[in-house]
């Protein structure tokens, strides 16, 4: 069994700035996964933005707290707390916090394909 948490110092060490306007934090990595790349939490301001991009894997976004609008492709939507969405490989996406408090997200990536 692995136990992490944000306060973990091998989690606290990977701190970094997510896509221009986020904070996040590695919790699991390859070192630890075998059929996925990573989980990842990360955080929101209240007006700022995961700034647009698209990724070689498969990901999903899951809202812990907050409220946002997200985009995947050329669909939008409003996204709260509770709510899971898919992202296909290769498709753009960005999240953007329109909510008063900090959005908090958990990424789950898979592995990159193989050609």
């Amino acid at each position: 069994m692995i136990r992490r948490n944000l306060k973990h110092p091998e989690v606290k060490a990977t701190r970094y700035r997510a896509h221009g306007g986020g904070i996040a934090h590695m919790i699991l990595d390859t070192r630890h996964l075998q059929t996925l790349m990573f989980l990842a939490h990360a955080s929101v301001g209240p007006g700022k933005k995961l700034i647009g991009h698209a990724d070689p894997m498969e990901e999903i976004y899951i809202i812990q707290r907050g409220r946002g609008r997200m985009q995947v492709g050329d669909e939008v939507c409003e996204v709260e707390s509770g709510d899971a969405i898919h992202i296909p490989i290769g498709h753009f996406h960005e999240l953007t916090n329109t909510g008063q408090e900090e959005l908090t997200i958990l990424v789950v990536a898979g592995l990159i394909p193989t050609q």
